[in-house]
């Protein structure tokens, strides 16, 4: 079983930055990928970025240039800086890990981005 926490969500205005961070506990080694969903009300939960274990990173489209992942293996930690956030940015987000062939959830953060 692997445990996930999440900190760092709120409510910030448009054009500024928030940093997301998800560290796993129980069973963290063995994590091949961690990364980051959202869900904006009435929406399907999409995928926003990830990171493998080898540093391999992926992003959603309405994301490059202004989220940045990034991973602390040794603490099993998944960080998301987020700058130049905007409304449609506003969801809550959900930290995952990949470990044998399961997803692990977080519970979730409130990003609010006010205009």
């Amino acid at each position: 079983q692997v445990q996930l926490v999440e900190s760092g969500g709120g409510l910030v205005q448009a054009g500024g930055s928030l940093t997301l961070s998800c560290a796993a506990s129980g069973s963290g080694a063995g994590i091949r990928a961690m990364g980051w969903y959202y869900q904006a009300p009435g929406k399907q939960r999409e995928l926003v970025a990830s990171i493998t274990s080898g540093g391999t990173t992926n992003y959603a489209d309405s994301v490059k240039g202004r989220f940045t992942i990034s991973r602390d293996n040794a603490k099993n930690t998944v960080y998301l800086q987020m700058n130049n956030l905007q409304r449609e940015d506003t969801a809550v987000y959900y930290c995952y890990a990949y470990k044998g062939w399961m997803n692990y959830w977080g519970q979730g953060t409130q990003v609010t981005v006010s205009s």
